[in-house]
Order: C-alpha cells, then sequence, then structure tokens
C-alpha cells in the first residue's frame, strides 16, 4: 500500500505510473477532474469519487506556533518523513500529520483531528508546525491533496486551491 502524487497531469505520464503499480489498494493521486480520470486508468483501477478533493499550495513562512492549552507536541523525522503527533492530557493521540521534503518543496500529507478534539486549534497547530520545519530545512513551497472538510482549514493559513484533484486505487479482482 502507498500514495502517488503526480504534479503534472498527461495521459501518459498516467498510464505510465498508474502501469508500475503492482500492489493493491495503492493510492494515486491527479491533478484533475475525478469524472475524467478513468479514461486514462488501466483495468485494476478505480477512481473514489468520495476521496477526490483539491491541489493546494503556499508559500511558506515561519509562524512560531504554540500548542494549544492542555495538550503536548512531538515532531519525529523518520526516513525522511518529518510527524507531528498532538496528545491530550491522558496521552491519547488528539492530531497530527507528516510531510516530506523534495527540493525546495514540502508535500504535506495525512493531516488528521480526532473527532473529539476538533475545533480547539490542533489542525492549526499541526499545519503550521510542519511548515516550520520545512522553512528550517530549506523549503519555501508547500504542496498537499485536500478533501472538502480540510480545505476550509488550510485557506485560513492562507493556502490556494490550484486544480481539482482525482484519487484513484488501484483494486485489482
Amino acid at each position: 500500500m502507498g500514495r502517488h502524487v503526480l504534479p503534472h497531469v498527461d495521459e501518459s505520464s498516467v498510464r505510465r505510473a498508474a502501469a508500475a503499480v503492482t500492489v493493491p489498494h495503492t493510492w494515486l493521486k491527479v491533478p484533475m477532474e475525478p469524472t475524467d480520470a478513468g479514461d486514462w486508468l488501466p483495468p485494476g483501477w478505480v477512481v473514489d469519487k468520495d476521496e477526490a478533493g483539491h491541489l493546494m499550495a503556499v508559500d511558506l513562512q515561519v509562524t512560531d506556533p504554540v500548542v494549544p492549552k492542555g495538550y503536548t507536541a512531538a515532531v519525529e523525522t523518520d526516513d525522511g518523513v518529518v510527524r507531528v503527533r498532538v496528545r491530550d492530557a491522558a496521552g491519547d493521540t488528539a492530531a497530527g500529520g507528516q510531510m516530506a521534503l523534495l527540493g525546495r518543496a514540502t508535500v504535506v500529507d495525512l493531516v488528521t483531528t480526532e473527532e473529539g478534539h476538533r475545533r480547539r486549534g490542533l489542525g492549526n497547530f499541526v499545519m503550521r508546525t510542519l511548515a516550520d520545519h520545512a522553512v528550517a530545512e530549506g523549503a519555501e513551497l508547500g504542496i498537499l491533496g485536500a478533501t472538502d472538510d480540510g480545505r476550509a482549514l488550510y485557506e485560513t493559513l492562507g493556502w490556494k486551491v490550484h486544480a481539482p484533484l482525482a484519487a484513484c486505487i488501484y483494486r485489482p479482482r
């Protein structure tokens, strides 16, 4: 299982990327309308309209975030992936996210806030912490694929939508 994100869309790139996948439940995110993506996919691939979203980007800047009261945060790096984890007073995971640097850009992924901890600034904190770490490592541009729900948070932080994002998953029979 894995995720692949194509930065540019053309039929041969989509077909080549999809054909290279052999592991079931691997995702392919493509900056195009979900309704059009299926035409370029080989057998075994499905366009998951529920997972479609928005390709977003922002020029990164340092903001020195402070973890919200009642929570603690840890930042860990493992094999080039930076993860932020926020825990509540009981030590349970409340929010988190991760990023990977690609030259002067960073790709943010898997930003979540648990249901009982929403509307407390945790997503904002996670995003700003990831951005600060990316800038410290030399990144200038942030890129992510947003769900409809996540888009609202990212827009409050200055992120802009640049394209629709089709979510395709390999489900061979």
